[in-house]
């Protein structure tokens, strides 16, 4: 990851850490987000897709699952989407 997409990574983090009350030291670029890594749910994707639309103004309502895989993932479409 480059210096922009780490920055969104830590703000799309700290998204997580806030909205979910995740435990930030629970929290790294790869881990998976679903399932068998931190394991959120459906109603936990409706947080962050509010969270990335009001940090970055970046909608992500029926966006492919894969753009949710990881902070690493969340991080490069929202890179790949913002406007500059």
């Amino acid at each position: 990851m480059d210096a922009k997409q780490t920055e969104i990574a830590e703000k799309i983090k700290n998204i997580l850490v806030e909205n979910l009350r995740i435990p930030a030291e629970e929290l790294d670029y790869e881990i998976e987000l679903f399932g068998d890594g931190i394991g959120l749910d459906s109603i936990d994707s409706l947080e962050i897709i509010a969270g990335i639309d009001q940090e970055f103004g970046v909608q992500m309502t029926g966006v492919a699952k894969e753009n949710f895989y990881n902070i690493e993932a969340l991080s490069k479409y929202v890179m790949e989407h913002m406007e500059d």
